[in-house]
Parts: C-alpha cells; structure tokens; sequence
C-alpha cells in the first residue's frame, strides 16, 4: 500500500500514520533547563514505534538544529518521517515548568502547516491531536485529511487542549466536535474533559462524545484511573501505582498503548473484556512513562514483561 504527498512521491503504508505536531519540550525544573524532543503526536508515533508498531509521522518541523534532534529521536525508535515534514525555518518549541509534584505547565513558540497529502491507501490506523487539530492553517488540512480517512480506517484523536493555544471556549467546542464524529476512538485527559465540557461529569462527557459518533471513548484520570466507555457498556480502570518523576508525555504513552491494544486485539470487538484488557495495558504504559524523566514510554519488552501476572 502506498500514499503520495504533493510532489507526487510514493511510499509504503505503515500500520499506523500519526499526523500532527512534534517540537522540543524546554524542560525547566529546580535542578535546570533540559532540552527533550516532544510534541504529543510525535511522542505517540515514538511509543507505538517502541511497542514494536511499524508507524509513521506527518508533521512539520524545520530545518534546524533542533528539527535534527527530533529526526534523530524519531529515527531511534523507528518512526519515519513522511515526505513533507522537512521544511526550511525555525523548529517549533514548547517550554514546560515541572513543579514540586511532577506536573508540568507549559508556553509555546508553535506554528502549524500541513504538507498536502493524498492518500492512495490508508493504514490500519490513522491518529491525531493535539495542537495540530485546532492551529490554522494545518488544522484545516488535517480535518480534509480525517474526512477521508474515516471510511477507510480506524481514526484515533486525541485533543490534548492547550488552552493557551486556542481562542475562545465556544470556538475550540466547536472545533473539537466538528472533528469528533470522524473518530472511531476518542481520548480525553480529566483535564481535557473540564474544559470542554465544565458542566459535566467524566462519565456524561464520556456520553456526549459517544453521541457525536465515536465508537469509544477515553477519559484518563489520573491516579483515579480511566474511564472507557462504548455505547454498549463501560469499564473503569484503576491507576497502576507508581513513585511519580513527572507527568511529561503520560497521557500520549496511554495514547499508543491504546492504539497497540486496538490493533492486537481478537475477534471480540470492544466487549468488556477487551476494554479491561486495553485499559490495564494502556495504562501500565502510563505509569512506566511518569516513573521515569520525560517523555520516555516504555518498548514492548518493558510493558509485556510489566504485565506478566506475579508468580
């Protein structure tokens, strides 16, 4: 299978194509100011790689020093960059203060464009996110990119709100449920969940996105676990209980592991025990992730020897 960019250049299909930004996280902690590539469809395409998935990424990055930190970050994993993701200027940055507790607030230095693509084939998997889905003028190309792709494969999205990013309230709503019913599988950090719908618990935001037209859907919460839900039913996952380094990238390695879950299981579709197999993977992954500095997620040797029961 096949897709082409703009220039009309071809290559094979991955099973899964993530579409969206990557950046470097400037991480300033009490200890100093370290440099980490990031972007949270970047680490996506990052943990599926470690998790032994064969994925690809398209993005924009420059072509600067730090665009070959995240080429060479990218390439340790595996993930290859789609024609198009190259181009020439300034890299995008994001800058994340981690306090006492390991929680991380953030400023960005971010712009968003989209090569032109048009897909032959589509993978098994298409995911999206982040600033990517809302940042004109990429935004616009990724939801033309989503219209298509949903008929054809599973799409994956994960908005991953930065406030600081988006216009109004009401604006980023609308935006986000304009693109929600083209997502087969839908994630909502507990963050994410009180910002766009402040009215609602986690469960009747669960609903609403079910009644957009997703097929699942998503809420981490943290140590209080996550939420997955399908019309049909709803399971909650506990947290996996680990000694917290930071936050940074927990939710996007919940993201891939999802995604690797998604892609490895049976017949059985998304019956209960599906879901509670997905949940518990996904978030073991989280947990190895926050047990660690950065946006480290775990290869698939870590989770699946971490998921082995006790003997």
């Amino acid at each position: 299978m096949s897709y082409t960019n703009g220039s009309g250049a071809s290559t094979s299909t991955p099973d899964v194509i993530v579409v969206g930004e990557a950046l470097v996280d400037v991480v300033s902690t009490s200890e100093g100011t370290m440099e980490h590539p990031g972007g949270s469809p970047a680490n996506v395409a990052y943990g599926l790689a470690r998790l032994g998935v064969r994925t690809s990424l398209l993005t924009s990055i420059g072509d600067d020093e730090r665009g070959a930190l995240i080429e060479r970050h990218l390439g340790s994993a595996g993930v290859a960059l789609l024609p198009g993701s190259k181009s020439p200027g300034r890299t995008a940055s994001a800058t994340a203060t981690v306090g006492a507790d390991g929680s991380a607030s953030y400023e960005f230095d971010v712009s968003w464009e989209l090569p032109p693509v048009h897909p032959a084939h589509f993978p098994k998997v298409l995911h999206t996110g982040s600033i990517a889905s809302f940042l004109a003028p990429g935004a616009g190309s990724v939801k033309s990119l989503l219209e298509r792709a949903h008929r054809e494969c599973l799409v994956s999205y994960d908005p991953n709100i930065r406030p600081a990013l988006l216009g109004s309230h009401a604006e980023a709503l609308a935006v986000f449920e304009d693109l929600a019913p083209l997502a087969d599988v839908l994630k909502l950090s507990d963050e994410d969940a009180r910002w766009l719908y402040p009215g609602l618990t986690f469960e009747d935001a669960a609903a609403r996105i079910l009644e957009l037209g997703a097929g699942l859907a998503v809420i981490t919460m943290g140590s209080a676990g996550s939420l997955l839900a399908t019309p049909a039913t709803r399971v909650q996952i506990p947290s996996v209980q680990t000694v917290v380094a930071d936050t940074i990238g927990a939710g996007d390695s919940y993201m891939a592991a999802l995604i690797y879950g998604l892609l490895c299981r049976s017949t059985d579709g998304l019956a209960p025990s599906v879901l509670e197999t997905l949940g518990r993977t996904a978030s073991k992954a989280a947990a190895i992730t926050v047990s660690r500095p950065g946006a480290n997620p775990p290869t698939l040797e870590e989770l699946t020897s971490e998921l082995q029961p006790a003997v």
